[in-house]
């Protein structure tokens, strides 16, 4: 058995103002060199954490749980005011989940630092990754949510403080927040889901369906005007002189990912508009705005998310259709008008999946004071199994839901303003106190 070494990078950062999190200062915890050389003990994995002190006397401490499955802790590091500003008296602790980051990887080789193209897989990895997890399966496998769920109550356990504990977790990191409550629950305070999960097994939502989600998003969100207009724009797509501009020549695709951004997302009709009379600028712009924003957050050196880790986790856990084809991929996005490449990542997945284990499809038996933070246009984690969710999970304790009219996934960061401000209601379909929603003609996300 894999075993867990909870004690490897302990990071203990200095308050630095308003500092980036490049620019704060970084020291190991005293044990770290307690546990030399991790990499040579294929029975050991290493974890790593960062810890953002409060600014003044502190009352707790706030853990920031990632998304992906694959998404680093550095995820946050963009985002590290808005979290201050939310949790103004709390230290920030931020964990890399096994599999992610400066923790230990699926392929060590391929995904260290020094490799072809550092933490993400290169183009020549990818073969020998493959093959290193199906020699060495039961280490593949230990990169379970499960066992990512007992690394998280490890750590909590280790090094919380001796004031509060809240948790807050976004996307996957809902799911694995909520395995943890079963497996190996610590004592909370409360937990923040932002952006959560569909129920385990539901297949109208399981990542098999994304292109069906994302779709029932896109077409809601331009109404049936906008989507004749987009639908004659399609007919001209394969022709048209600025194909070429569009990321693969996947126009159903990229309208996809501005679904995601509400600045963009809000330039959509105008973009279609122009699109058809074969002017280019709001596609320019939107173009330019999405390369700022990438490079904004893939700052860091190991931001790259862990394309292994998506693929183990979103197939064994997460895909209800283990059999879908890239023909079936291919019909579902020919008859939709928004799609996501997520389906066509688990048709044929290449990697020795793992069979989900008796925690999966349940819920905890008991939730400390729990808020749901959900954007009603969210199309990845819909609201609609939000709100499925959310039923299932109150006979576990107080749930109460906070709704972001508009909102697209992950609230602290495409609307900190609305996450930023009370929330009012104690169950339901509520919105933040004092907020007006999303504000779709601000530059950036």
């Amino acid at each position: 058995m894999v075993r867990t070494l909870l004690v490897v990078a302990f990071a203990l950062i200095a308050t630095c103002g308003a500092q980036s999190a490049r620019a704060q200062a970084f020291a190991p915890c005293a044990d770290a060199d307690s546990f030399p050389a991790l990499s040579d003990d294929p029975q050991s994995l290493g974890l790593f954490v960062r810890k953002f002190p409060a600014r003044g006397e502190a009352r707790g401490e706030v853990w920031l749980i990632a998304g992906g499955p694959g998404e680093p802790g550095a995820s946050f590091y963009p985002l590290l005011e808005t979290f201050r500003r939310a949790f103004p008296a709390y230290d920030l602790v931020v964990p890399d989940h096994r599999g992610t980051g400066y923790s230990s990887r699926i392929c060590p080789a391929e995904e260290a630092h020094s490799s072809e193209d550092a933490f993400a897989l290169g183009v020549t990895e990818w073969g020998p990754c493959i093959g290193f997890t199906f020699s060495n399966p039961t280490r593949t496998h230990a990169f379970s949510v499960t066992n990512a769920a007992h690394d998280l109550s490890g750590l909590i356990g280790r090094y919380r403080g001796g004031g509060e504990v809240h948790v807050y977790a976004v996307s996957y990191g809902t799911q694995l927040v909520l395995r943890m409550l079963q497996v190996a629950p610590p004592a909370l305070d409360s937990i923040i889901l932002d952006g959560l999960v569909p129920p385990d097994g539901d297949p109208r939502w399981d990542l098999s369906h994304r292109t069906q989600v994302v779709d029932g998003i896109g077409r809601a969100y331009l109404g049936p005007e906008g989507i004749e207009a987009y639908e004659r724009l399609l007919l001209m797509a394969p022709s048209a002189a600025w194909s070429d501009r569009i990321p693969g020549r996947n126009l159903k695709q990229f309208m996809g990912t501005l679904l995601d951004f509400p600045s963009m997302r809000g330039r959509m009709r105008k973009l279609v508009e122009e699109l058809a009379v074969g002017d280019t600028a709001t596609l320019e712009g939107i173009l330019a705005d999405l390369e700022t924003l990438i490079g904004t957050l893939d700052d860091y050196p190991q931001s790259a998310s862990s394309l292994p880790l998506v693929m183990l986790i979103s197939g064994s856990e997460n895909n209800l259709r283990p059999d879908l084809t890239p023909e079936t991929v291919a019909a579902e996005s020919e008859a939709a008008l928004f799609t996501s490449p997520l389906a066509g990542f688990l048709a044929g997945n290449p990697l020795p999946l793992y069979a989900p284990d008796a925690y999966w499809g349940r819920s905890p038996d008991k939730l400390p004071p729990t808020l749901v933070v959900q954007g009603t246009l969210d199309p990845k984690t819909p609201f609609a199994g939000a709100l499925a969710h959310v039923a299932a999970l109150e006979t576990s304790g107080p749930v109460r839901l906070a709704a972001v009219e508009g909102a697209p996934h992950f609230v602290a960061f495409v609307a900190p303003d609305c996450f930023l401000h009370p929330h009012s209601s104690s169950g339901g379909r509520s919105r933040p106190a004092a907020s007006k929603g999303i504000d779709e003609n601000a530059r950036g996300t």
